[in-house]
């Protein structure tokens, strides 16, 4: 039997005809698919094995993520405690992570099959004592809910306390997250290649008001104080519970959690560059396309220089 490809959907997004396509090239190679229940759910028209998610992350020698970067990050998150390459195809928008467009998806299936490409490694942050309560790859967020009291917490670095916040948010990223909640919360952007964690308030109203970076050697706590109210804990952007006053919460970064395939990563970064750089322009897409020069056909010239 051949390998075990794993598909992971975008929880409401349709992918249409790209799942056809998987099936129709896993078909004709001889690839077992492997889906969980509410995905496979979703497709009437493949031949593929109904796993449970642990099953999915022991028996999977990849994973095909179908959706943008949230999806992404939800399928390297299922495989994080055994590692095996994940290739995202983008159905969303900007998609920081996921490199492989729909029209060029047999080639990329193609490449995987050959292991024609190379492995981005990607740490994540561990919560909890052991890492046993959840794993995230971009970020960890503490967030006011409306009507609760701010965040007031203590952070403590490698087991030296370094100050206290009232804000009303926390965000914990990875280096590789640092382009996204933390960056907007005014926070640096960091290399992919520097493993470091960055530690960015949200509207600070006391205490530590600047973007913080620490080494990856060092686990984090941050102990809500007694006035605290109590936060949602957001992990890559998708809620986990709300945390209590009193508590601490324990963040490590353990490295190569997480292998994403790169066909191309030169034209991946450069792609990474103009996005990152569109997203602090003050205008929206359809704006943009006003002000092309007299000719252009809009959208041609954004096409072109995303895929130089």
């Amino acid at each position: 039997m051949g390998a075990g490809i794993a598909l992971v959907l975008h929880p409401r997004r349709d992918p249409g005809s790209v799942l056809d396509a998987v099936g129709a090239w896993a078909s004709s190679h001889g690839s077992r698919l492997l889906m969980r229940p509410g995905d496979a759910a979703r497709w009437d028209g493949g031949d593929v094995a109904v796993v449970s998610e642990a099953e999915l992350a022991e028996q999977a020698d990849a994973v095909v993520s179908l959706g943008g970067d949230g999806t992404m990050l939800g399928a390297l998150r299922m495989v994080a405690r055994r590692p095996v390459p994940v290739l995202g195809v983008n159905l969303g928008h900007l998609g920081f992570l996921v490199e492989v467009q729909p029209e060029e998806l047999h080639d990329a299936l193609d490449r995987l099959e050959r292991l024609d490409f190379t492995i981005e490694q990607h740490s994540a942050l561990w919560l909890g004592a052991d890492g046993d309560e959840a794993v995230a790859f971009n970020d960890l967020a503490l967030v006011r809910v409306p009507g609760d009291g701010v965040v007031e917490a203590v952070l403590t670095v490698g087991g030296q306390r370094m100050g206290r916040y009232r804000c009303d948010g926390l965000v914990i990223s990875t280096s590789i997250g640092s382009t996204a909640y933390a960056y907007s919360a005014g926070g640096p952007v960091v290399s992919p290649a520097l493993d470091a964690v960055v530690v960015a308030p949200l509207a600070p109203l006391a205490g530590i008001s600047r973007p913080m970076v620490t080494a990856a050697s060092e686990p984090l706590c941050l102990e809500l104080q007694a006035s605290s109210g109590r936060p949602a804990i957001e992990v890559d952007g998708t809620m986990l519970r709300r945390m209590e006053p009193g508590e601490a919460l324990r963040v490590r970064l353990q490295a190569d959690c997480g292998q994403v395939v790169r066909l191309d990563s030169d034209r991946h970064q450069r792609r990474n560059q103009v996005k990152l750089s569109l997203l602090d322009l003050p205008f929206l897409p359809e704006e943009l396309r006003e002000l092309a020069p007299p000719g252009e056909l809009p959208g041609t010239r954004p096409a072109r220089v995303l895929d130089p």
